[in-house]
C-alpha cells in the first residue's frame, strides 16, 4: 500500500491517503453533514459506503480505482477542514459522465489519456457533494490541492463528477471546464394545482391519456402473470433477501455480457452499516417464489426521506414489463405513500420520460493538462451545452403530464 503523502501551506496541511480508513469516519461524515446538501444526499458519500467499496475490493487499484483521497487539515487546530474522494483511473468505466470520445481522441493523436484523476463516487450516477469543506475558502484550497496532486503525478486530466453548485463554483475559481449532462428525475408535485400528489391514482390522473393508458397496460401484464411485490426497508430486509438480490443483480449483468461492478461483500457491508437507507422490492410469482428484486437507496434514515434513488435490479425469470414495475412503478408508489419528494432514475434512458421522470441537468468540472486538447474540449463543451439544452427542450415538449410542470 502506498504511504500517505503530505504538503503544507500557510493555513492547511495537505495529506493524500490511499486507504479510506486513514481518514477517521466520524470526521469525514461530520464534514459531509456540514455541507448544504450533506444530510440528505443518500448514503453514497458517507465514509461507510466509500470504505465498503474499498474493503470489498470493488474500488481499488486492482480494479482501476486507486484511492488518492486528498484531505486538508487545519494547521492551527489539526482538524479536518476539507476532503475529496480522488481516484486515479486507468479506464473510464463506472463513471456515468462519459469521456470515451476524449480518450479516443488522445489515442488517435498518440497522447496518453490514462491514468487520469476522478473525484466521484465509484459506480454511482447520483449527484451530491464531492468537495467536502468547512467553508468556501477551504473548498477552493481543496480544488487547488487536487490540481497540484494531478500535476505532480503527471495525470492527463482531473474530473469532478456530478457535484453540487458549491463544488462547481470552487472549480470555476480555478478555471476548470464546465460540463452538463442529463438525468431523469421524478418530483412529487402535481403539475396543475401544485403541492404533493396524494396517491397513485392522483398521479395517474395528472398524466395525459395515452401515458396513463400505457402505464396501466404495462402494470396489468405483470399482474396477469401472477406476480406480486413486497417492499422491505432496513432491518426488515433479511440476509436471504440480500443474497437473492445479489443473485439477480449478477445474472442480469452476465446476461448483458458484463461483469458486475459490485459484489456480495459490498452489499453485506452497506446493509450492515447503513440499514435504514436501503429499500428493497422483491417480486414473487404465483407460487410465491422470488423471481426479481430491485434496490433503492434513500436520502436519509427518516420516516419520510427527501429523495429515493433507483440503484440496481435483476431477475431470474422473464415477465413482460417486469423491469418497469420493479424499477419505476413500485418505487413511485412507495414514494407517494411515504411523502418522498424526488425519485432519481439514474443515468440515461429516454424511456423514463413516459413514466414521468423528466430531464434534469447535472454538472461536472474538468481540467486537462494538454493545452491543445484543453482548448479543443472547451470548444466542444460549448457546443455540447447547446445540444443538451435542445435535447431537454425536445423532451419537455413530450411531457407525460396533462399540463407540463
Amino acid at each position: 500500500m502506498d504511504a500517505p503523502t503530505s504538503s503544507e501551506s500557510a493555513d492547511y496541511v495537505t495529506r493524500v491517503v490511499h486507504d479510506p480508513h486513514a481518514v477517521p469516519a466520524q470526521e469525514w461524515n461530520a464534514l459531509l453533514h456540514a455541507q448544504p446538501e450533506g444530510r440528505a444526499c443518500g448514503p453514497f458519500m458517507r465514509h461507510e459506503y466509500l470504505a465498503a467499496l474499498h474493503d470489498s475490493g470493488c474500488a481499488t487499484a486492482a480494479t482501476g480505482w486507486a484511492p488518492h483521497w486528498v484531505t486538508l487539515w487545519s494547521r492551527a487546530h489539526g482538524s479536518l477542514v476539507a476532503a475529496a474522494p480522488l481516484y486515479i483511473k486507468t479506464h473510464s468505466y463506472g463513471e456515468y459522465v462519459f469521456d470515451w470520445a476524449w480518450a479516443d481522441a488522445y489515442r488517435r493523436h498518440g497522447v496518453r489519456y490514462y491514468p487520469k484523476g476522478v473525484v466521484a463516487v465509484p459506480f454511482t450516477p447520483v449527484a451530491g457533494p464531492r468537495l467536502l469543506a468547512r467553508d468556501e475558502a477551504a473548498r477552493i484550497a481543496l480544488v487547488q490541492a487536487l490540481l497540484a496532486h494531478a500535476r505532480a503525478l503527471g495525470l492527463s486530466s482531473l474530473h469532478i463528477l456530478l457535484g453540487t453548485d458549491a463544488d462547481c463554483a470552487a472549480a470555476d475559481a480555478s478555471a476548470m471546464l464546465a460540463r452538463e449532462t442529463v438525468q431523469f428525475h421524478w418530483h412529487n408535485r402535481h403539475p396543475a394545482r401544485g403541492g404533493r400528489l396524494t396517491d397513485w391514482e392522483d398521479f395517474l390522473a395528472s398524466l395525459s391519456h395515452d401515458k396513463r393508458k400505457k402505464i396501466r397496460q404495462e402494470r396489468r401484464k405483470v399482474a396477469d402473470a401472477g406476480v406480486t411485490f413486497e417492499a422491505r426497508r432496513g432491518a426488515q430486509i433479511t440476509a436471504e433477501d440480500w443474497a437473492f438480490f445479489v443473485r439477480c443483480y449478477r445474472q442480469t449483468y452476465h446476461e448483458h455480457g458484463n461483469a458486475p461492478y459490485l459484489n456480495d461483500a459490498f452489499f453485506r457491508a452497506v446493509a450492515a452499516a447503513l440499514p435504514q437507507q436501503w429499500l428493497m422490492f422483491t417480486a414473487r410469482d404465483a407460487a410465491g417464489a422470488p423471481i426479481a428484486a430491485s434496490l433503492v437507496a434513500l436520502s436519509d434514515d427518516g420516516a419520510s426521506p427527501a429523495a429515493a434513488y433507483g440503484r440496481d435490479w435483476g431477475a431470474v425469470a422473464r415477465v413482460d414489463c417486469l423491469h418497469f414495475e420493479a424499477c419505476y412503478y413500485q418505487p413511485l408508489i412507495w414514494c407517494l405513500t411515504h411523502g418522498v419528494e424526488r425519485f432519481e432514475g439514474g443515468a440515461q434512458g429516454e424511456h423514463k420520460v413516459a413514466r414521468a421522470l423528466l430531464p434534469t441537468v447535472v454538472h461536472s468540472r474538468h481540467w486537462l493538462a494538454h493545452p491543445a486538447f484543453a482548448e479543443a474540449v472547451e470548444d466542444y463543451l460549448v457546443r455540447e451545452r447547446l445540444a443538451v439544452q435542445g435535447y431537454r427542450e425536445a423532451l419537455q415538449a413530450h411531457s407525460p403530464y396533462r399540463q407540463a410542470p
